[in-house]
This record gives structure tokens, C-alpha cells and sequence, in this order.
């Protein structure tokens, strides 16, 4: 299989309206967002939805597809930090290994609070981590069930933070590429992935399906994907978004020249 017809996707509900139900002549490769980086530099995927904050750290050998990421605008109920006290109160706080841009989107929202607590990696098991540290960070379908089981342990909506913070939507997710991927082949994709997300925003039937389908994987109920997909979390880059996504590449990643983009 060649690595030109591979899309990778974070293994989690908030993709699920671009990716299903895609073109079969794309392949599709899954996996937790800090694994996507890697596939993506060593030519696994020709593009992948990677954390933003690794796009900051590789940006030289990478660049940007227009209009489509993983986008919060204020709380997004998939990132969030638990804990049994307030957050100023938090000693310590377990940090998944699965995630980059919500470890680092956390420092700086405790730093901009004056707030210097230890960080400790572990596994994403809520329980594990909450017995070793006063905060759990989770991220993805993993915060979505924890927060339904344990509203008492919800402490801050990281989105809904930086929301309040900025005034901007948090991009925690952008889609990259390699700046030697063959260009093509990427408006392929983009195409593709764009037609997916309006067909979801426009035809009733296909976003049943893929509500349906993202509550039986994940276990979360129809109603709750559905407020998900409707208030919280959007695939689409729009003006605001770029502005939000500008304010963390600069301030929170240090990242001091303009993204490359695709021309699509």
C-alpha cells in the first residue's frame, strides 16, 4: 500500500464527520493524536490530523491544509482536567501519553493563572492517575465518558478556558503534510475531506448516521454526540479559528514565522 493513499486519523469521535463513510480508494489509518505526527514524517500517511503543537515543533519539514482541523469554540467537553479540589489547590497533576497539544495548552493556562503545580506522564486511565496525583488530564472519548460518570471530578474545560483567556476557539488539531508530498494527491484528500464535513452539515440523514455510529463506538449516548458535534467541536478552519490558531503557534509554541499552506 502506498503511503500516498493513506489519510491518518485521531482515534476519536470528534473526526468521525470527516471520515465517515469516505471514498474507498483512501486507506485509513488510526491512531492517538501524538502518534499521528510520527506516521506523518516518516511517510505512513500522506496527511493526518497531528496536534497542533507538534506542527510548532516540526514546521520546517512540514506544512498546512486550508479549512479543515480540530476546532473548539469555548468549552469543548473532550479536554479536561479532573480532580477532587480546585485547580489551584492541585499539587500535581497526571498528563496523558497520548496527547501534545493539551499538555502544553495546560502549562500555559496554570501559568497564566500563577499556578506551578508537578506534572507527572502516565497511562490515560482516569482512576490510575487520579491515585497518584490531585489532576487527571483526559482528552478525547476517554474525558467525554469520564466526564458523564464523574461530573463531581470535572475541575476546567481546557477550551473553554483559552476561549475566556483569548476570546478566540482553541485549534487543538490541524491537518499537515509533508512539504514533499506530492500535491495532487493532498487536494485529493482535502476535497474529499471537506465534501465529507458539508454533506455532514447538510444532509440530515448522513449526520443520523454518523452521530449513530459515533455513539455506538464510543459508548456515549446519540443525544450527547450530537450537542458534541453541534456546540463544541467543529473540523472546520474559519476566520476566528485561524486568529486562535495564529495566538498558540506564537504565544503558547514560540513559533515565530508564518505557516506554510497548501495551495489547494
Amino acid at each position: 500500500m502506498s503511503w500516498e493513499t493513506v489519510i491518518g486519523r485521531v482515534a476519536f469521535t470528534n473526526c468521525d464527520p470527516l471520515f465517515h463513510g469516505l471514498d474507498d480508494k483512501w486507506s485509513i489509518l488510526p491512531a492517538p493524536p501524538a502518534w499521528l505526527t510520527g506516521h506523518v514524517l516518516r511517510q505512513d500517511c500522506l496527511t493526518a490530523p497531528i496536534p497542533t503543537a507538534d506542527f510548532a515543533l516540526h514546521q520546517e519539514k512540514l506544512m498546512l491544509l486550508p479549512d479543515l482541523g480540530i476546532v473548539g469554540k469555548g468549552a469543548v467537553g473532550s479536554v479536561i482536567l479532573f480532580g477532587s479540589r480546585e485547580v489551584e489547590r492541585m499539587r500535581d497533576i497526571a498528563l496523558p501519553s497520548d496527547s501534545s497539544t493539551s499538555k502544553v495548552l495546560l502549562r500555559w493556562l496554570l501559568n497564566h493563572r500563577g499556578l506551578d503545580p508537578k506534572c507527572i506522564e502516565t497511562g490515560p486511565d482516569l482512576n490510575t492517575m487520579l491515585a497518584k496525583c490531585d489532576g487527571a488530564l483526559l482528552i478525547g472519548d476517554r474525558a467525554l465518558a469520564a466526564a458523564a460518570e464523574h461530573p463531581e471530578l470535572v475541575s476546567l474545560d481546557l477550551g473553554g478556558e483559552w476561549t475566556q483567556v483569548t476570546g478566540k476557539p482553541m485549534v487543538f488539531g490541524v491537518f499537515a503534510c509533508r512539504r514533499d508530498a506530492p500535491i495532487d494527491q493532498v487536494r485529493a484528500i482535502h476535497t474529499d475531506l471537506v465534501r465529507n464535513y458539508d454533506s455532514f452539515n447538510s444532509d440530515d440523514e448522513i449526520r443520523k448516521n454518523v452521530v449513530n455510529a459515533a455513539s455506538l463506538t464510543s459508548g456515549t449516548p446519540p443525544e450527547r454526540i450530537e450537542r458534541y458535534f453541534a456546540d463544541e467541536v467543529r473540523n472546520l478552519l474559519d476566520e476566528e479559528s485561524h486568529e486562535g490558531l495564529r495566538i498558540f503557534l506564537q504565544e503558547v509554541c514560540g513559533m515565530d514565522s508564518e505557516p506554510l499552506w497548501v495551495d489547494v
